[in-house]
């Protein structure tokens, strides 16, 4: 590891958290009672809530089952053949090279779950769940990269011991540091290309939250800092024409660009700035620097430099746009989106440098850099991303925040 992993903040509780700790022991204690369960299912009024807790816990364990049915399908490549037509099992059997008793199990499993469904005449067809599944060719890659996260935590608790030594961090080698040596530039090559193609190919859900949530007419020139192969780019040019656009990231990265933003004839829009946040500082010209997925990645120290360098390269009244998957926050406890928030902080402690964060915690990390007026956009789908903005202010930063500058 290349450095400690940060803590995340967590809200202290006042005065009359007292009564709800009182409050919340004496329901545990109620839950504990040997005759609640007997009494709590023989109870019309109170039947539901148990066997909704029941199943939810089922549903934990079984997670890793159920998210191995989703990877068969997906390998098998179920989801787009049964796209193109309801088909018997004999078929898929012949199409797949497993036996129709074997494969009956996966198939009746992903029915269970909503992925597939039964048609007329004993066939089979996509379910509401698999539909996207067979449209979204990033959902499949992402549910394919996920093996590396199930292969790392197939014991949690040694995997707790020693996360980021895995599969998954030997994938993503610009979260650490010092990267392992590599056999050769081939090698080197290669590294780049596999994360540089899954982050483009995954990235479909969360520009579409951008573009339908923040309009561009008030910016003329943008500079997207680890733009990767340009696929927000790539969709934000064609969403606004008007725009000019700067790319900053990697060389080996901004390389595998060039021949997208050729074939989309884009050359004449785009400027390539490669360099590290790290080491470089950013190129100025742009009036709207945008940061997708990129600061979940990365630890807090490096996060608050990545900030300072954008709001040194923003010209006043400069905005910077930020997007990202974040940590639930209090005041949304309970949305049945908070379960992401788990995968989320395994699969970032796995990569071994970033954390997932709350809106409140970047919001003041940008206004610590010098960003006023930051604000949270609301956008239709929080569980792909949320978007902040934050804008450099005519105004003097506050003696505090001149302070971390």
């Amino acid at each position: 590891m290349s450095q400690p992993l940060d803590l995340a903040a967590v809200q202290a509780h006042t005065a009359g958290t007292s009564i709800k700790d009182a409050w919340q022991a004496r329901l545990e204690r109620w839950y504990a009672h040997p005759g609640l369960y007997r009494w709590s299912l023989s109870n019309p009024l109170t039947r539901w809530l148990t066997r909704r807790r029941t199943r939810k816990l089922f549903d934990l364990m079984a997670g890793f089952v159920h998210s191995q049915v989703l990877l068969a399908c997906v390998r098998l490549d179920l989801f787009r053949t049964l796209h193109q037509a309801p088909a018997h099992l004999n078929d898929l059997a012949h199409r797949t090279g497993l036996a129709p008793a074997v494969l009956q199990r996966l198939v009746l499993s992903a029915v269970a779950l909503g992925l597939l469904e039964h048609r007329s005449q004993g066939r089979f067809g996509l379910g509401p769940l698999g539909v996207p599944l067979a449209q979204h060719e990033g959902i499949a890659q992402m549910i394919e990269h996920n093996h590396l996260l199930y292969q790392d935590m197939q014991d949690p608790v040694q995997f707790l011991n020693n996360a980021w030594s895995g599969g998954m961090a030997e994938y993503w080698p610009y979260a650490h540091q010092q990267a392992a040596p590599v056999a050769s530039p081939q090698a080197e090559v290669d590294k780049f290309t596999r994360y540089s193609q899954l982050m483009a190919a995954s990235q479909g859900f969360v520009v579409q939250e951008i573009l339908s949530s923040y309009f561009f007419d008030e910016h003329r020139c943008v500079l997207d800092v680890g733009a990767g192969k340009g696929r927000f780019v790539s969709e934000l040019a064609a969403h606004a024409p008007h725009l000019k656009f700067k790319m900053f990231d990697l060389p080996p990265v901004l390389a595998l660009a060039c021949e997208g933003l050729q074939a989309k004839g884009l050359t004449e829009r785009v400027a390539l700035h490669p360099g590290s946040f790290l080491d470089d500082p950013l190129p100025e010209g742009a009036d709207l620097i945008t940061l997708v997925r990129v600061a979940h990645d990365h630890p807090d120290v490096v996060v608050r430099q990545i900030l300072h360098k954008a709001f040194a390269a923003l010209p006043v009244g400069g905005v910077l746009l930020l997007a990202e998957p974040m940590a639930q926050p209090e005041d949304e406890a309970g949305q049945p989106s908070a379960s992401a928030d788990a995968y989320f902080h395994f699969y970032l402690l796995a990569m071994g440098a970033g954390r997932l964060r709350t809106p409140q915690e970047l919001q003041t990390m940008m206004q610590e850099a010098g960003f006023t007026h930051v604000e949270q956009v609301p956008n239709a789908m929080p569980i792909h991303a949320r978007i902040l903005l934050g804008r450099k202010s005519q105004c003097l930063p506050s003696v505090s925040q001149k302070s971390v500058n």
